[in-house]
């Protein structure tokens, strides 16, 4: 029973670190390495235009989760204008006014960036049948022998919208096609007949209106493309081609018939136009905008939401589970002997400052140094209390005269002294100098050297900047960690170094 409650705390451990990490990862696209950076977009929408008298108000349609991008940031300007925003028809927008704008040329600005996700999934609920449109007779007949032309030769909603696009675009339409062509010649006109004629087989299906981005261009005119709904999800359509999905680098910038996303009372003379800029940004920047764009609880509470001082304190601290890890395998699996459990990994941490090999210098200068004065003390017959204290003492004055004289010999890892655990390496001289009385100078000599190797090896695990960055990122693994633990909390097998020292015996 035991054994299968421990086996289902590990499962249960396991999951919950596993799905988090999952989510940061696919949902909130979280960045695995430490020098990850991801391509953003900054598209500024430029209105210019001139007042003819009175009050102006200008409205402009705003993208809105745009499939295959996150919006990171946006901003407006618009200099002695009110500004709102809102959402009316599904659609957001943004309604600059001025009581008094003057005679003068106006501009207003607005500016968003947003990151390519790669997913343009967009799931949503069936509204239902769409309502036939209301056509002359000739041209209802028209579009019902062509609707059933492409139903017949049609498997489903996609294969059909799909033929119903080359129908239309054939450089030789049929007469049933000719009929309506001769009254639609612009993209937009070409676009809202697609749309009518799937309205005309039941298909909800909508314009949308967007542009490729491509780096460093400007612009004044969108494309359109179609959206219908397959009963399960909205899929792109591209009016010409009869391609389904969106390219990567189209930014769908609004939803509907309108043939500009601005609008202008009382001013004239308008200019709309679309500057785009690729930027690379740091992907965990990206990532922590983005979980704010979705809302995400899960970073809201995290250290990404703490000071910056914070952050960098459990950048060391997040490692320490790490490090523990790496010490009960190295003891309970490899058998390597060490002074106390928490002694290397607290040293593995200070030599990330001094270096590894000044660091172990000091490390053992500091432990012969002190272990001789211990010695020293041993005939004072001190209690144990005042004895530890009196290491104490000893180290600290130890870690100041080695500084100094690093300082006036121009050692620069001498003055890094201060960042090993004084109170570490005092127990560790007096564990030291016990086994040394009781078992021998040799045993005392293995423990110690068996210390600095675990503790090298926790080191070149903890100094990888990936262990850093994930540790940080995704805290959840610390829990992966623990289970690792508890698993080898019941190992009792041999140890390697059993194996080892007895291989005479299995030879016989």
């Amino acid at each position: 029973m035991k054994r299968l409650h421990l086996s289902l705390l590990v499962l249960a451990l396991l999951a919950i670190a596993l799905s988090i990490f999952y989510y940061k990862v696919a949902v909130l696209k979280f960045p695995l390495s430490p020098q990850a950076e991801v391509t953003t977009w900054t598209v500024e929408a430029t209105v210019d235009f001139t007042p003819s008298g009175g009050s102006v108000r200008a409205e402009l349609l705003l993208p809105d989760q745009p499939p295959g991008f996150t919006i990171l940031d946006e901003s407006f300007i618009s200099r002695g204008y009110g500004l709102t925003t809102s959402i009316h028809d599904g659609q957001r927008r943004a309604i600059w006014t001025q009581r008094r704008p003057g005679t003068s040329r106006q501009s207003l600005y607005y500016r968003v960036q947003v990151r390519p996700t790669g997913s343009t999934d967009l799931l949503s609920e069936y509204p239902g049948p769409a309502d036939p449109p209301d056509l002359e007779p000739a041209l209802a007949a028209a579009a019902e022998a062509m609707l059933d032309d492409i139903r017949s030769r049609s498997a489903d909603i996609d294969s059909f919208a799909s033929l119903l696009v080359t129908e239309v675009n054939r450089a030789e339409p049929n007469e049933n096609v000719a009929a309506f062509l001769s009254r639609q010649v612009t993209p937009n006109e070409r676009a809202r007949l697609i749309v009518d004629l799937l309205a005309g087989a039941r298909i909800p299906a909508r314009v949308v209106h967007g542009f490729t981005l491509i780096d460093r261009s400007q612009r004044t005119e969108t494309v359109p493309w179609i959206e219908y709904h397959n009963t399960q999800r909205w899929v792109p359509l591209d009016p010409v081609t009869g391609e389904r999905g969106y390219p990567d680098d189209f930014l769908v910038w609004w939803i509907g018939d309108e043939s500009s996303p601005l609008s202008l009372e009382r001013a004239g003379d308008a200019e709309l136009r679309w500057a785009v800029s690729r930027t690379h940004i740091d992907a965990l920047v990206a990532a922590s905008e983005a979980a704010e764009a979705h809302e995400s609880r899960l970073v809201e509470f995290s250290l990404l939401e703490t000071p910056v001082q914070v952050q960098n304190t459990y950048r060391i601290l997040l490692l320490i589970p790490l490090g523990t890890l790496i010490i009960v395998f190295l003891r309970n699996v490899v058998g390597i002997q060490t002074f106390g459990t928490f002694m290397p990994v607290l040293i593995a941490l200070s030599f990330r400052e001094t270096q590894l090999l000044s660091g172990a210098i000091l490390f053992s200068m500091i432990v012969a140094l002190g272990l001789a004065l211990r010695f020293y003390l041993e005939h004072l017959k001190l209690l144990l209390v005042p004895r530890l204290a009196a290491v104490v003492t000893i180290v600290v004055l130890l870690m100041a005269a080695i500084t100094v004289l690093s300082y006036h010999l121009d050692v620069r890892a001498g003055l890094s002294l201060g960042l090993f655990p004084i109170i570490v390496l005092a127990m560790t001289i007096e564990r030291m100098s016990i086994v040394w009385e009781e078992h021998g100078a040799a045993e005392a000599i293995q423990q110690g050297v068996g210390s600095l190797v675990v503790a090298i090896a926790s080191y070149l695990v903890l100094i990888n900047p990936w262990v850093e960055h994930w540790f940080f990122l995704f805290p959840e693994w610390i829990l992966v960690v623990l289970a690792l633990m508890l698993l080898l909390g019941r190992y009792t097998g041999y140890r390697l170094s059993e194996l080892i020292r007895f291989r005479a015996l299995g030879e016989r």
